[in-house]
């Protein structure tokens, strides 16, 4: 049991580390870096970005507090309850972006954000789910 709640605490500290990394690269002004690609196999190279930098959250989040899931209720609830702050961390993001001078908010950067919460909160969740049933 010492080992899950060193891990929980390590996961933890992880997701801190991840919400502070997401912020700085969405509030920094990078106008000074390098122009990159426009698109990336054919997708606008910002919105694969996006989803690159929110698909991690739901894994993070989930393996902070994996062990407070003991059925598939509770797992869809953590779900839930995981994607729910994502995309509130994901919208105060472009909210606070829209408000600074040197970056812009935008709608389809918040769907890729919401799209990667949902993906990787699912994938999550199946996992959770298939280690349960393999318990018992």
């Amino acid at each position: 049991m010492k080992q899950n709640h060193t891990r929980a605490i390590i996961f933890r500290i992880l997701t801190i580390l991840y919400v502070v990394a997401v912020a700085w690269l969405c509030f920094a002004n990078l106008s000074k870096v390098s122009q990159m690609p426009r698109t990336l196999f054919g997708l606008p190279i910002d919105k694969v970005v996006h989803f690159l930098m929110f698909f991690p959250f739901p894994i993070l989040a989930f393996l902070a507090y994996d062990h407070l899931t003991q059925t598939p209720w509770q797992a869809l609830a953590a779900l839930i309850s995981i994607c729910a702050i994502g995309g509130i961390f994901a919208g105060l993001t472009e909210i606070i972006q829209g408000q600074l001078s040197y970056r812009t908010k935008d709608i389809n950067d918040f769907g890729a954000d919401c799209l990667a919460i949902g993906l990787s909160g699912l994938l999550v969740f199946v996992i959770d789910v298939l280690k349960m049933r393999k318990k018992k």
